[in-house]
């Protein structure tokens, strides 16, 4: 799990890189939750995100948007951290030039940074989406939703409500084209307390099923992952 560094509009982003052996494999972004509320590429669930996509033979990356750990710049409400992002995929995809496919995953803030990236960048073409507060942020922008994929949320999130976003997954599953799922974990709330083993098993099901192939490489080890941080209080 390589630390990396790579220039963003604002200077240099902080960053892990887990590089697939397979030549040609799938590149994956993890986005993180609000910074201006603890968010960091080290929260549970991106960490487990992340792993879910190198378990299955992805390139994937998790950084520090702007202001955040050893990333330069300031927050910037949404603007910045988008513009942080595509710089993310920019630089996947010059250490991956041969990458066959892109997948973009965020959570929170960082699923709404997401699907911003997802109408600008039409490589993409999967998302994991997990507890979007659309209560909280406009996705209206959804309109056609480009690509097919996951929307994965708590059924006892109070930060952002299951009754918000349902509209929102209901209207994109009447596009033609595209398959929208949405998973509902039960007990789980805005952060996933107690509940990270049944959302990393929902995300890996879901990947298994869109790539239609056994995993890549094998599990990594608990002793080779560096345990993240006790989680705080995010969006």
């Amino acid at each position: 799990m390589p630390e990396v560094f790579f220039n963003g509009p604002a200077g240099r982003l902080e960053g892990r890189f887990h590089p697939a052996k397979q030549r040609g494999a799938p590149i994956a972004v993890v986005l993180h939750p609000h910074p201006q509320f603890g968010g960091t590429m080290n929260n549970q669930i991106v960490y487990s995100t992340y792993y879910s996509f190198a378990e299955r033979g992805f390139s994937v990356l998790r950084f520090n948007f702007r202001g955040v750990g050893r990333s330069q710049g300031a927050f910037d409400h949404g603007q910045g951290e988008l513009s942080d992002a595509a710089s993310a995929l920019d630089w996947a995809q010059t250490i991956n030039p041969e990458a066959r496919a892109c997948w973009i995953a965020g959570v929170s803030f960082g699923s709404w940074i997401g699907m911003q990236l997802l109408m600008r960048r039409p490589e993409i073409e999967g998302f994991i989406s997990i507890a979007p507060p659309a209560n909280r942020f406009d996705f209206s922008f959804l309109a056609p939703c480009p690509s097919s994929g996951l929307f994965v949320h708590g059924d006892k999130d109070r930060v952002a409500p299951l009754k918000e976003v349902q509209g929102l997954i209901e209207k994109l599953k009447t596009q033609k084209g595209i398959v929208i799922e949405h998973a509902v974990i039960a007990n789980a709330n805005h952060f996933f307390e107690d509940c990270i083993e049944d959302l990393q098993e929902t995300v890996g099901g879901y990947l298994d099923r869109r790539l239609g192939m056994p995993r890549h490489t094998p599990t990594p080890a608990k002793r080779d992952r560096v345990k993240p941080p006790a989680p705080t209080p995010q969006e």
